[in-house]
């Protein structure tokens, strides 16, 4: 079956994930694991299907066909197997597609899987644990976590199965896999979580589940459960150098999975929280400045006119400490935290502000396009000029219309312009020539002379040994960086 790559990571357009099954052979195994699983997949296997989809491929054009003439007795069969039928020609042929999928609404027919699983599929075929087969429905799909949703009819209600907390799941905890591997359908695999808080570079939203529990082609859209029965996740890619498992798979976790699958039965599309801000990480040199620790928290580089963060009071220089009562981990997290809040709910925001901490309501708004729901600054390139002023291992000038001609900058940009970085200064690599300061120490700048200004008043105070800069390069991106004062 083909598969698409990702990187050094391999996404399977049936199914997939990683390998490592349970050696029950030794005495030392049978005391650390489970002696047998048998009853807890007992209870889940009638809720695991296999998805089978069919599509037309566009075959090459300009092929000769065959023909006779009309009229001839073997005109009519030649007109079913090579005339146009159904919108589809000759040329075209059908390819199908399997994968794997679960139960979550028995009554209902409510089915979770991957999106690259139905990805193009023209029809969608849903294959029960006894063998009966009923054609699916799709409610809706969400690229961004890889997650679809299907809808069947059954004539009885289905054996299902319930969510768990991915977040309780701990590394080194016991789960199983229940898929169609290779259309086998009905394999059951063990393992344990091997990491969490992946990231494969597949997505904004990436945090994925890690485990050994052995997953191949035909395992896509498959739950992966905890010991309790419970899905703590969707499996979804694995690392294979061949295609098949060598034991490191990913899972979308429930936690994840479940408000995705909320909206999609309720809405038939995802509807994510939106909170209009522009981010960096907190790097260790802001960190050393703002007295907090390394990787904790996300800087707001900028705001959007009018979003949701700007009209709570947000402000550039912002350092987010928790979202919705629960702590910025790091840059990644926020977009996440933000994504799955409800549209239109107030949380309290903590930030650190000026070295004081304050607590804002702000309303999430919706995110109406494909960026995050809070997105990273990006970091800007420049030229190089004479200055007017050295200050702390750069050269500083006054904005003129040349400068802005030779770094590109826009007319309402205002601020002190970088032309010339000392390179045996301690100046962040961050900082290049053509970039603006357009804050220092939470201060507007309009001149070098703003920046020296505030360099002085922060060596009187004499408990800080670093200043913070917001920077605006040509691209418009704003970004904020801390510098050594001496």
């Amino acid at each position: 079956m083909p598969c698409r790559k990702v990187g050094a990571f391999t996404f399977f357009a049936l199914t997939l994930i990683a390998s490592g099954a349970l050696c029950s052979g030794s005495a030392g195994a049978q005391q650390r694991g489970p002696q047998s699983v048998a009853p807890v997949a007992e209870q889940l296997i009638e809720a695991v299907v296999n998805i089978s989809t069919s599509q037309a491929i566009k075959g090459p054009q300009g092929l000769p066909l065959p023909s006779v003439p009309k009229g001839s007795p073997y005109h009519e069969y030649f007109d079913e197997f090579f005339d146009n039928r159904n919108g589809r020609s000759a040329q075209d042929r059908m390819v199908s597609s399997l994968g794997s999928g679960f139960i979550v609404d028995g009554k209902e027919g409510i089915i979770v899987t991957n999106n690259h699983v139905i990805d193009g599929a023209e029809e969608i075929q849903v294959n029960l644990h006894d063998g009966s087969k009923l054609k699916a429905e799709l409610l809706g799909r969400d690229t961004k976590t890889d997650i679809a949703v299907l809808k069947v009819k059954p004539k009885a209600p289905l054996k299902a199965v319930k969510f768990g907390s991915s977040a309780a799941i701990r590394v080194g905890d016991w789960v199983m896999a229940i898929g169609n591997p290779f259309g086998l359908g009905g394999s059951v695999t063990l393992g344990i979580i091997s990491a969490k808080a992946r990231n494969i570079n597949s997505g904004p939203y990436d945090d994925y589940l890690q485990t050994d529990a052995s997953i191949n082609k035909g395992n896509s859209g498959g739950p992966l459960f905890n010991m309790d029965g419970e899905v703590i996740g969707v499996n979804t890619a694995i690392i294979s150098p061949t295609g098949g498992s060598i034991g490191i798979g990913f899972a979308v976790p429930a936690d994840t999975v479940v408000p995705v699958v909320q909206q999609i039965t309720q809405f038939r599309e995802v509807r994510r929280g939106w909170l209009g801000v522009k981010i960096q990480s907190v790097s260790e040199d802001i960190a050393a400045s703002l007295k907090i620790p390394d990787n904790v928290g996300a800087v707001i580089a900028a705001l959007t006119p009018g979003g949701p963060a700007e009209a709570a009071g947000l402000m550039p220089g912002d350092v987010i400490l928790r979202f919705d009562n629960e702590q910025v981990a790091g840059m990644r997290s926020l977009p996440k935290l933000v994504a799955r809040t409800p549209i239109d709910r107030t949380v309290p925001v903590e930030v650190l502000r000026n070295g004081e901490r304050k607590i804002l309501q702000v309303t999430v708004g919706r995110l109406a396009d494909e960026s995050d729901a809070a997105a990273p600054a990006a970091n800007g390139e420049g030229g190089a000029a004479t200055a007017e002023t050295e200050l702390l291992g750069m050269k500083l000038a006054e904005l003129t219309d040349e400068l802005r001609k030779k770094f590109e900058l826009d007319a309402d940009i205002t601020g002190a312009v970088v032309t010339a970085v000392d390179p045996k200064s301690s100046v962040p690599g961050g900082i290049r020539p053509g970039d603006v300061i357009v804050q220092a120490a939470n201060e507007p700048v309009r001149s070098p002379k703003d920046v020296v200004r505030r360099v002085q008043t922060i060596k009187k105070k004499g408990n800080r040994s670093t200043i913070m800069l917001e920077l605006e390069d040509a691209n418009g991106a704003h970004r904020f960086v801390s510098v050594p004062l001496e």
